[in-house]
């Protein structure tokens, strides 16, 4: 069980990597798809497969668009990790919409909020529409395919409640 659960993972994770070359444009390059298959994996396996996916899947789209913001993108990988992690908790107790919105806010507004301190006001107005477009591609394409994939794959995860 827990090598299938491992497996899964894993492929996730590659899905993030694929993800993360689909950039939006954007400030800096990392806003990409990376965390719809972090969000996936959230609602199939559970809120810590998904944060792991989203944490990892962050650094990848950094590293692909050459590490813009340098160290900080580690701290923004953590908080990939704390949104992707929540949006799992909510979603698989049934407050789906709960889950939605507190991603979508969390990144697009929540998350670039240590940047005013660190990089001034004018990066914070310049980056959140990239994210906040960002985060609505992801979570509205997550949102649409998770019902299908859990319905699909329900045989195959018996280690996942049915999203």
């Amino acid at each position: 069980m827990k090598n299938k659960k491992l497996s899964w993972l894993a492929m996730f994770i590659a899905l993030s990597a694929a993800g993360a070359s689909i950039k939006l444009p954007a400030v800096i390059g990392s806003v990409a798809l990376d965390s719809l298959p972090a969000l996936v994996a959230a609602g199939l396996l559970g809120g810590p497969a998904g944060a792991a996916v989203g944490g990892i899947g962050h650094l990848l789209s950094a590293i692909i668009a050459g590490m813009p913001l340098g160290p900080f993108h580690f701290l923004i990988a953590g908080e990939m990790a704390l949104l992707v992690f929540l949006f799992g908790v909510l979603y698989r107790n049934d407050k789906r919409w709960s889950a939605v919105l507190l991603f979508i806010i969390g990144n697009s507004f929540a998350a670039p909020l240590p940047f005013i301190m660190l990089m001034g006001k004018s990066f914070y107005l310049a980056i959140v529409p990239s994210l906040l477009i960002g985060s609505v591609l992801n979570t509205v394409f997550a949102y649409a395919v998770l019902p299908r994939i859990a319905r699909m794959l329900g045989p195959v995860l018996p280690f996942s409640r049915q999203a």
